[in-house]
């Protein structure tokens, strides 16, 4: 008698949602305000002010900029708004922090723009393995959005999950 091998994961109903299907393309950079101070700790205004004026911000064109400071120096609030204004019709986006902040607001932004009605009810697989770097906030973030319509969401692939949320019965 022949053997009879059911494919179980196909037979599921399991729903993959793949992250890196909303990856942010684009390219990231970052401006440290270090490379400005006078000495590497303090902003003088005129100086700055000069610098926003005269630097070329060409290269920033299209692209996710984060603006932040390496160093322990005490940096007023309007310098970051300086560039940030300056960067303005130029960059993609414009974050105060590091590139993993800029990180966290690319991967909020995109998925917020996900039409999440197909996944009402779902039992919801987040695929964990990929090429692109998916960063731990983008998981975060996917798991706050689908939490409230979903039915469970697990992570790994299909054949080989992770529990991380299941809608108790009522």
């Amino acid at each position: 008698m022949e053997e009879v091998f059911v494919n179980k994961v196909a037979n599921s109903g399991l729903i993959t949602f793949n992250l890196e299907d909303y990856f942010p393309e684009g390219q990231r950079k970052y401006i440290d305000i270090k490379d400005i101070l006078f000495m590497g700790m303090v902003l003088k205004e005129k100086d700055f002010r000069d610098w926003v004026k005269t630097h070329d911000w060409s290269p920033y064109k299209n692209c996710y900029v984060a603006i932040g400071c390496s160093a322990d120096a005490i940096v007023p609030t309007w310098a970051y708004m300086l560039i940030t204004a300056k960067l303005s019709g130029i960059a993609s986006e414009v974050v105060f922090g590091d590139l993993q902040a800029l990180e966290s607001v690319l991967w909020r932004n995109a998925l917020s723009n996900i039409d999440l009605t197909q996944f009402v009810d779902g039992k919801i697989v987040v695929k964990g393995c990929g090429d692109l770097p998916v960063t731990a906030a983008a998981y975060s973030e996917i798991t706050r959005l689908l939490t409230p319509i979903v039915k469970s969401i697990m992570y790994g692939e299909p054949c080989s999950t992770v529990p991380v949320f299941k809608t108790k019965a009522t």
